[in-house]
């Protein structure tokens, strides 16, 4: 499956979604209920532009005893980096900038399309299913209750955009990567949001996308985890803006992982030592 094509998101270029995420003026509509910290739906409007985003302000972010350093608008902007030097495109646009409530995260809103089929026509992404086999087409995570002392078998779907996030999360290392932090394009593209508990120095990864777990990497995996390990060097303009990020410790644990990972040649597995299935999973 070729890369997807750049954000020219109805005439802006990806550096023109920056532009107008970053400098235009933001108008917040309302709240997005259900999140642990603050998401606010506006609108950002720049020289005849104006597109829906989110703002998560630090302000409304709560404090994590794991992730004392930074902030979590900071991580979710280091992610978006990390993403866009893949080449892949996972991440929506996001900026860290000034709002009407303080600095934050600022990121273009995808308007997901919960009802139709993949462009690619592979069946949706996660699924319950019984038996103890995945069946064609799937990859088995585990056994989830589902309730009266029953179980089901979770599944998610092999598919090309979801593997690519699973080597994405394994680098930055996503400690919350749920269901509900995916979103499918009317176009077919496959988002990852929601990365602030991402790039701990310690090994944080909690994932519903274990399918591949202990299995090669893909040629293209490969190529890429080769590309960040030149971006990740000292003085390259990846690991620069990644320091106004995030930590030295936590750099260097970012250069680890991708180091761990060219050198197996394979999908991680659980380690052990965490609880590898977020909870609740969507």
């Amino acid at each position: 499956m070729p890369a997807p094509e750049r954000i020219p998101s109805r005439g802006l270029t990806e550096a023109g979604m920056r532009t107008l995420l970053a400098e235009g003026e933001l108008t917040v509509l309302g709240r997005v209920r259900g999140a642990s910290n603050a998401v606010l739906y506006c609108t950002v409007a720049h020289e005849g532009e104006e597109r829906p985003c989110v703002y998560k302000p630090v302000a409304g972010e709560q404090p994590l005893w794991d992730f004392p350093d930074g902030t979590l608008a900071q991580r979710e902007v280091a992610a978006y980096e990390i993403s866009e030097a893949t080449g892949w495109g996972l991440v929506p646009p996001t900026v860290l900038r000034e709002g009407p409530y303080g600095e934050g995260m600022c990121q273009l809103w995808i308007e997901a399309d919960e009802e139709a089929a993949p462009a690619d026509g592979l069946p949706p992404l996660l699924a319950l299913v019984d038996g103890e086999e995945p069946g064609e087409g799937w990859k088995a995570v585990g056994l989830a209750e589902v309730g009266e002392g029953k179980t089901a078998l979770l599944v998610h779907a092999d598919d090309p955009r979801l593997r690519r996030l699973a080597v994405l999360d394994a680098v930055i290392n996503n400690g919350d990567r749920k269901g509900g932090h995916l979103l499918s394009a009317p176009d077919g593209r496959l988002y990852g949001i929601d990365h602030g508990v991402t790039l701990n120095a310690d090994d944080k990864l909690r994932t519903l996308f274990w399918g591949w777990a202990g299995e090669p990497l893909t040629a293209e995996a490969t190529e890429v985890l080769e590309r960040l390990a030149a971006g990740l060097e000292p003085g390259a303009a990846l690991a620069t803006r990644l320091g106004e990020l995030i930590t030295a410790a936590e750099a260097d644990a970012l250069r680890d992982r991708v180091a761990s990972l060219r050198k197996s040649g394979l999908h991680p597995q659980p380690s052990g030592d965490w609880p590898p299935i977020p909870w609740p999973p969507v």
